[in-house]
Order: structure tokens, then sequence, then C-alpha cells
């Protein structure tokens, strides 16, 4: 199964990420675990410098710009 973070504090931008994930797996009608990482300790022991940031099975694919649906759906099918 894939597994998807959001890693963020929860600000606009993170709310906007979430929603263009689940909409990419929605539209692409996979089975996908979509996860909220918001605790301060867990982004900056992840490293992460900017906000928010997509994380597509425990890879990076994402830091510091929100991608947009179509994106998303193209990395979910790499």
């Amino acid at each position: 199964m894939t597994k998807i973070e959001i890693v963020g504090t929860g600000c606009a931008k993170c709310k906007r990420l979430l929603a263009n994930a689940e909409q990419a797996v929605k539209d692409l009608k996979i089975t996908a675990d979509v996860i909220k990482v918001d605790d301060i300790d867990e982004i900056v022991n992840r490293g992460i410098m900017l906000t928010p940031a997509l994380f597509i099975n425990g890879k990076v694919r994402a830091e510091g710009r929100i991608p947009d649906v179509n994106e998303i759906k193209a990395m979910l099918t790499e």
C-alpha cells in the first residue's frame, strides 16, 4: 500500500497539499494511507527546512511548495 505523508504545521499551504494528495488518490482510484505529520520534533528530525513537504513511501518528493493534483498523480504512477 502506498503511504503518503504531508509534513507541516497545519498552515493553509499544508491543508492545500493534503487536499491535493487526497484528490490525486481519489482520481487514480488507488488505496493509500494519507497521513498528516504536524509534530514539530518529527519535522525537525526529518530535516525538513521548508514546509509543506510531501513524502511518498518514505521519500521526500516535494519540499516548500505545493504540487498540484496532476503532479502528485504523476509521482504516484512512477
